[in-house]
This record gives C-alpha cells, sequence and structure tokens, in this order.
C-alpha cells in the first residue's frame, strides 16, 4: 500500500497520483489536496499535522 509524501496517508492503489521526478525517484500522493499544496510548497497546514489511527 502506498503512502503519501505530504500528509503521510495510506490509500489503496487505485487512487491517488504516482510522480516520477527527473532523478528517477517516485512520490506517491493520494489526493489533488496534497498535490497542491506540494506543489505551493505548504508545510505548516492543520489538516496534515492530525495523526490518524
Amino acid at each position: 500500500m502506498p503512502k503519501c509524501v505530504y500528509c503521510g496517508k495510506n490509500y489503496e492503489p487505485p487512487r491517488g497520483l504516482t510522480m516520477v521526478m527527473n532523478d528517477g525517484t517516485l512520490k506517491y500522493i493520494c489526493s489533488s489536496k496534497c498535490r497542491k499544496n506540494m506543489l505551493m510548497r505548504r508545510r505548516k497546514v492543520r489538516w496534515i499535522s492530525k495523526k490518524e489511527e
């Protein structure tokens, strides 16, 4: 199960986005919300600091 690099949430494979960077590394992103915030270089967002159990 992939883990989102932005919020750290595990998600099922049919969802999400896999980004292949120029150096060959893979980045998994669970939603468009995470993708947009990652591209804007935001890190201190309230919803990512909550722990999921």
